[in-house]
């Protein structure tokens, strides 16, 4: 059996920010630069948004009784936010009461920014204060929040690859508003398509990170990489480009009434060989989630949950 460790980490929320969508469809405005997007063309509108919605709701459950705290929102739009269940892109949480909107890249991703959400945030936990990068869009300069970039809590890096949805000035004004250092990388996939965000490419852990280090091209910067992962004494568990196909690198991990979780797809955990199992669960549990709909929008479990790093009221 693994052995279990249960200690808080600030790397691991108690809670997320869920959206239940009411009518999904793969985002068209996405599509040219997301390589795990998929068309869903054979099957109709309806069904397609019916599987999502029990998905959601799904997944919601699974992680209540696992002890995560889970607002759910409702998006009852019909076609204006097809995004909308990856609410990680438009906001991020942090320590200290702090949240950051974000500037989003595809037209039709701006109208997923709620205030209520924000509202209901300020109601339940300690928020000092909210700095707003949204403004930056008429200047074509973008960062969606932790899909861009997926943050080490603890040593205060945002690793980041660059892409359309990445830009570097956005990127030094989150560092420096939010105290990061910016880890900024290239990272391409099998058919030389730029990884549209960080999050499918690599999940930071409390104890361990996933990540699919043969994706940065650069021997160099890989290298860096590997020795900032290895330096805030995780243990790496490298993914193959294969292995992120099947967004095996699009996880988050939780903390759970029993300790920390790791949620991810069903699909992710299928891709996964019996060593790095192992290694995961020395220290997390895994919470497989059935989420075949909502991938096919080129997301997947990570995308689908906005970590509360805030305290409660």
């Amino acid at each position: 059996m693994p052995c279990m460790q249960y200690s808080i980490s600030i790397q691991s929320p108690a809670a997320v920010v869920m959206v239940r969508p009411h009518h999904f469809t793969p985002n068209p405005q996405t599509a040219a630069d997301n390589a795990f997007q998929r068309s869903a063309s054979e099957r109709a509108p309806d069904a397609i948004a019916q599987a999502a919605y029990r998905e959601v709701t799904q997944a919601a459950q699974a992680l209540e009784q696992h002890g995560v705290r889970v607002h759910l929102f409702e998006d009852e739009t019909p076609g204006r936010t097809p995004d909308a269940v990856f609410p990680n892109n438009w906001f991020s949480t942090h320590a200290g009461g702090h949240i950051a909107l974000y500037p989003m890249y595809s037209p039709n991703r701006r109208l997923e920014r709620r205030p209520d959400v924000i509202e209901l945030l300020k109601a339940e936990y300690r928020v000092q204060d909210v700095i707003d990068y949204s403004g930056l869009e008429p200047d074509g300069l973008f960062l969606e929040g932790t899909g861009a970039m997926v943050l080490d809590h603890v040593a205060r890096i945002a690793y980041t690859a660059r892409s359309n949805r990445a830009n570097a000035i956005a990127l030094e004004r989150f560092a420096t508003h939010f105290n990061y250092e910016p880890m900024a990388f290239d990272a391409v996939d099998a058919a030389g398509q730029a990884v549209y965000h960080t999050n499918v490419l690599m999940c930071v852990a409390t104890d361990f990170a996933l990540v699919g280090l043969e994706l940065i091209g650069d021997a160099a910067r890989r290298r860096q990489v590997r020795q900032r992962l290895e330096e805030s004494g995780r243990e790496l568990i490298e993914l193959s480009g294969a292995q992120i196909g099947e967004f095996a690198g699009n996880a988050l991990e939780l903390s759970g009434r029993a300790g920390r979780v790791l949620a991810l797809s069903a699909r992710a955990l299928n891709s996964l060989r019996s060593d790095q199992i192992e290694s995961i669960e020395r220290s997390a549990k895994l919470l497989p989630l059935q989420v075949p709909t909502i991938e096919l929008a080129g997301g997947s479990v990570r995308c689908m949950l906005a970590g509360v790093h805030l305290s409660r009221r």
